[in-house]
């Protein structure tokens, strides 16, 4: 049995080669060449992102030396694609019948070919500049080669879903020109010489925004999730969660959970992580009573969950902050409380399911303590938190100011000090054993040495999150210093440790063996790069495809038709679309395909609607869709990986895991239609209100669609706490019918009131026009008021001119002037709203005094608490 079980764990860690690293396993030469590209790799990304290369060149301009070390935005996607391209071919075989313990010649050629056409613009930089939108046919054959050795590193690595995609893009690309002309898909930009130069030549297509997010953030972030693996983080983290969990009811699914979300800073990989945590929590789950495909389907749920979870989320988040141009640390706020709330829920899931099994937890290894005393050590452990940030943050200033050219130097010396401090608490604790898949543990880890094991391993994340937040560094510099802290650890950790508990081991043997699992890390962190390398260029194809056909806009029409103008009937097919591109395409590229198609769609037809979407909350709803990639049955690999581990039905559990997760689908809608979720324009008191709201509200959805509360449900309190659940999270949807927020006057009114609004508060205004393609449409968009002293100054601010056309239209069976909006200033508040010239006003909103829809909340608890005191009553 042990055996069997033994290479079960083995094929595990097969699935998650062959899907992350590639299951190739040469030997000698090929072996060393490809762990040396690897390293190679990983050490060119460290250098591109450090500072290094401007100090550099600063250097050497100063001694005089006409060299530039300085590696430009393109070439670095060149050298990118070139090193995933060559890493490919040589890792992943070309059938599952191919040889494995060597590489076949052609794997060769088209490895050498595909790393000499990714680095095709590196090698012909100046002649590609000269002849820029004119290739000539070296370009056009360079192209068509390079395209059909990334579709097939494409196929090779993450299947053949992505390629077929890309494949029916370029072809509808080619021959859409011959469509006839009425059709609504036809275009006239399908030249051969257009595609290529659109695809390969520019940074249009397989070059463009996502092959670059994965050059200048992803990879620093995936290396430093490689190496913190390699310290021993994920077990210290997985321990942890054990430790303090793993007593409560269904204890060890609780600590599944958590330590998946804490794993899903050591790991890109849902599958990684479903095999790095599964291991240990699937059987544990199984011990207290869980079956084999709810124990797998919590693992995968909480696993793919993951990628939600700042500061490190999934590497769809990068291609985000290009997409919406915003700030990385303006990114985390907007994800934060969605993503606590996903986790909670999926948390009660399991207390519901706990609960309703009648399970128990894993014996305690500590005695409990007082609930006052928990309280106290939370509360002083949040204050020590809080005290701890000012200082730093008063320190480090000051430190700026007073010695600006050493900053650094003292900052590194006061960063070095704080992880021997931290060592020398660490040295006073046993190290944490690595778990053994086939052990059977009895009994849960202590909770005080289980903690202090590992306190180390919390530095790196920390600088990374400094650099992130407080800093507001690049996201790929903030990984660049928190890579650098966690190599130093990796170094030194072992001999340190050995110092200060005075053992008397072999120091440069242990500093060699610290050596070896950095090198390790290096070429982890490459290697697990290569299939998201692919897939962002690949999908770089497809948005190559859009841009120069126009598709986007047409496909607009098309969805718009099919949902009847309904904005929630289109965000429905939106996440339907997502969810049957996830059968086959990774998170990633599933985001950049649905974004590049349907982002500007959902926005255009809620303007149309009257929902004015913010574009950040567009882009999180495809972004949560995106990641159930490696849920969605019947291809999610996370879900075989985990029955692999727990005995049960692949497909029973991903069904199981899809069921779950679809718990915290309803995230995404509710946020589209109440932004306060996403905490835009949200301060501190109101954050923490929204917070403690949206709780109770994910809690009593869940515990309705779980059909159990404190005791089974009752059909009628189903749908009470349905309603309930609706109320806390859109509140303003029965506001407006008791005390509406907003009143409408005529157009001709408009100057008038836009003098007599307070300065910041929105106007909603009604326009009819046509879009840039003659079609006639009618939209809403919203204004703030800007200072000025009088109406006609405040228009002026805005950008806008009307003009009163002395005509009337009818508007609602109604006789009024006509307004139209005479002129529109290039780049103004006007203009951003989407106005334009020869527009006609039809509808204006203006804001007018009315409760508060935090008003909703009192009534919806109340219902909750009435339903708690019914159900507690009754007996189990």
């Amino acid at each position: 049995m042990s055996a069997k079980k033994s290479i079960d764990y083995d094929d595990l860690q097969d699935m998650v080669a062959s899907n992350d690293a590639g299951g190739r396993t040469p030997r000698g030469f090929a072996k060393k060449l490809i762990v040396v590209t690897a390293i190679l790799w990983s050490v060119f990304q460290l250098y591109y992102t450090s500072p290094l290369p401007y100090w550099l060149q600063e250097v050497l301009t100063h001694q005089g030396w006409d060299i530039n070390v300085v590696v430009d935005d393109t070439k670095a996607r060149s050298i990118h694609l070139a090193f995933a391209l060559f890493l490919a071919y040589l890792s992943f075989p070309a059938f599952a019948t191919s040889p494995k313990q060597h590489i076949p010649t052609l794997d060769w050629i088209l490895a050498v070919g595909g790393a000499f056409l990714g680095a095709y613009y590196l090698f012909f930089y100046e002649g590609l500049v000269k002849r820029f939108g004119a290739p000539n046919l070296q370009d056009i054959i360079a192209g068509c080669c390079g395209v059909l050795l990334l579709l097939e590193a494409t196929r090779r690595s993450l299947g053949l879903p992505l390629v077929v995609i890309a494949v029916v893009f370029l072809l509808y690309n080619f021959f859409g020109q011959y469509l006839p002309t009425d059709w609504i898909i036809s275009h006239r930009s399908g030249s051969l010489s257009q595609i290529v130069n659109q695809q390969w030549i520019t940074t249009e297509g397989v070059f463009g925004v996502a092959l670059g997010v994965s050059t200048k953030y992803v990879f620093l972030f995936v290396l430093f999730g490689a190496l913190l693996d390699k310290a021993g983080a994920g077990n210290y983290f997985i321990k942890t969660a054990f430790a303090y969990l793993g007593h409560l009811s269904g204890g060890p699914a609780k600590a599944a959970v958590v330590s998946s979300a804490l794993t899903g800073l050591v790991s890109g990989s849902s599958i990684a992580n479903v095999v790095t945590t599964g291991t240990f929590t699937i059987p544990m789950m199984k011990r207290v009573g869980f079956t084999p495909e709810k124990a797998g389907a919590v693992e995968v749920a909480s696993s793919v969950n993951g990628q939600l979870m700042p500061p490190v989320m999934g590497a769809a988040a990068f291609l985000m902050i290009e997409y919406v141009n915003m700030p990385y640390s303006e990114l985390i706020v907007h994800a934060f409380l969605p993503a606590l709330i996903s986790y909670i829920a999926l948390v009660y899931i399991v207390h519901i399911e706990a609960c309703k099994m009648g399970l128990k937890g894993l014996p305690r290894t500590d005695p409990p303590k007082p609930l006052l005393m928990v309280l106290i050590r939370v509360l002083a452990s949040f204050l020590v938190i809080c005290v701890t940030y000012f200082i730093l943050e008063f320190c480090l200033g000051w430190i700026k100011r007073v010695a600006p050219d050493f900053s650094f130097l003292i900052v590194s010396v006061l960063l070095f000090a704080a992880y021997l401090l931290l060592i020398r608490r660490v040295a006073r604790f046993p190290d944490l054993e690595p778990d053994d898949p086939n052990a059977k543990i009895a009994v849960l880890p202590s909770v005080k040495p289980t903690v202090n094991a590992g306190l180390h391993y919390l530095l790196p994340v920390v600088v990374l999150m400094w650099c992130l937040m407080i800093e507001r560094m690049s996201p790929g510099l903030s990984a660049f210093w928190g890579t650098l802290a966690l190599g130093m650890i990796l170094l030194t950790q072992r001999p340190l440790l050995s110092l200060f508990r005075k053992n008397h081991e072999n120091l440069p043997a242990l500093f060699r063996q610290g050596l070896r699992e950095l090198i390790d890390g290096l070429e982890a962190g490459a290697r697990n790069m290569i299939g998201i390398g692919i897939a962002t260029a690949t999908a770089g194809i497809i948005v190559g495809s859009v841009s120069l056909t126009g598709f986007g806009v047409q496909l607009a029409g098309i969805i718009e038709y099919l949902s009847m103008g309904n904005i929630l009937l289109m965000l429905i097919l939106v996440a339907i679309f997502s969810l049957i591109l996830g059968m086959g395409l990774p998170t990633t590229a599933n985001y950049i395909v649905v974004s590049s198609l349907m982002a500007l769609v959902i926005i255009e037809v809620g303007k149309q609607n009257g929902l004015i979407v913010p574009l950040i909350a567009v882009h999180m709803f495809v972004f949560y869709f995106g990641i159930m990639a490696d849920v969605t049955p019947p291809v999610g690999l996370a879900s075989f990986a985990a029955a692999a581990i727990s005995g049960g039905s692949p497909i029973k559990t991903g069904v199981e895991a899809f069921y779950y997760s679809l718990r915290t689908a309803i995230l995404p809608f509710l946020f589209i239609f109440n932004t306060d979720l996403l905490l835009i324009d949200v301060g501190w008191a109101k954050g923490i209100l929204i917070f403690v709201v949206a709780v109770i509200g994910i809690m009593a959805f869940t515990a309705a669609s779980m059909g159990y509360f404190f005791r089974f449900n009752k059909r009628w309190e189903t749908l009470l706490l349905l309603f309930a659940a609706f109320t806390l999270f859109r509140p303003g949807y029965f506001m407006q019918y008791i005390s509406p927020t907003e009143r409408y006057i005529e157009p001709a009114k408009l100057v008038q009131e836009i003098g007599q609004t307070p300065v910041g508060q929105n106007l909603t205004i009604k326009v009819a026009g046509v879009n840039p393609y003659g079609k006639p449409i009618e939209f809403y968009s919203q204004l703030s008021v800007p200072e000025g002293k009088t109406s006609e100054e405040r228009l002026e601010n805005l950008g806008l001119t009307l003009l009163d056309t002395g005509e009337k239209i009818e508007i609602n069976g109604v006789e009024t002037p006509k307004i139209l909006i005479d002129n529109v200033t290039l780049d103004s508040p006007a203009a951003k709203a989407g106005l334009n010239w020869d527009q006609t006003v039809i509808e204006v909103a203006v804001p007018q005094n009315s409760l508060a829809k935090e008003w909703m909340f009192i009534p919806a608890l109340l219902l909750i608490a009435g339903i708690v005191w019914n159900q507690r009553r009754r007996p189990e």
